[in-house]
């Protein structure tokens, strides 16, 4: 049976995690906190996935791609162990058979890749340099970009008094707040909160006492 969950890309969609319920998956010890889903259990989908120690997932193949930001513990495949703050992509076509040792947290995103995309992308927590977003004094890490910048993926961070210009999202922006808080003229968005501004939709930025989050720009369809 399809799920279709915050299918309207061109709606505006604000949810505090924390308040989800745990959904099991189809393999022990793993639960997800489902953020947007087309599909069946194979689906276009937006999720935060939660590993308990000592699980994993049965080997599976990545039609459409995968992407997954470590929010915490360890996530380990046969490529390697990605510590919490580690950024991986992996494209259309790729498999991997994922465990933990010690537990772990992870947003993921699934069948949301270009199918032309064919480079593995994994930045470590302690990888990538740090530069500055805007003269209020936020910064920001590059975590992908695509050709011609269409789709850019980041780290931000934003200083405690921070307010920013207003701007659109031409093409659409996701966010989740790792630390602190965020805000705008729409609402306050405190740790754990995800959010999908539309393309065409305009925000302020601000930080009253400073903001952390991880944002994807450039990649949800024009009204």
């Amino acid at each position: 049976m399809e799920t279709r969950l915050n299918a309207d890309f061109a709606e505006r969609v604000v949810i505090d995690t924390e308040r989800l319920a745990w959904v099991p998956s189809p393999m022990p010890g793993v639960e997800r906190r489902m953020l947007d889903r087309v599909g069946g259990e194979v689906a276009r989908a937006t999720s935060i996935v939660r590993y308990a120690p000592d699980s994993r997932f049965s080997a599976h193949r990545h039609d459409g791609g995968e992407e997954f930001l470590v929010l915490d513990g360890v996530f380990s495949d046969k490529a390697g162990d990605y510590a919490a703050g580690s950024y991986v992509r992996n494209p259309p076509g790729s498999a991997h058979a994922p465990w933990t040792h010690r537990g772990c947290t992870i947003l993921v995103k699934l069948r949301q890749m270009d199918e032309a995309e064919s480079a593995r992308v994994v930045i470590a927590a302690e990888d990538g340099a740090w530069q500055a977003l805007d003269a209020q004094g936020g910064r920001r890490k590059l975590l992908y970009a695509s050709a011609q910048a269409r789709e850019v993926v980041a780290l931000e961070e934003l200083p405690p008094g921070y307010e920013g210009a207003s701007d659109a999202c031409p093409h659409g922006e996701e966010l989740l707040v790792l630390d602190g808080r965020l805000e705008d003229e729409h609402g306050r968005y405190a740790a754990g909160t995800w959010v999908r501004n539309p393309a065409g939709f305009r925000r302020r930025l601000r930080a009253p006492g400073g903001a952390r989050y991880w944002v994807k720009r450039g990649h949800l369809p024009p009204r």
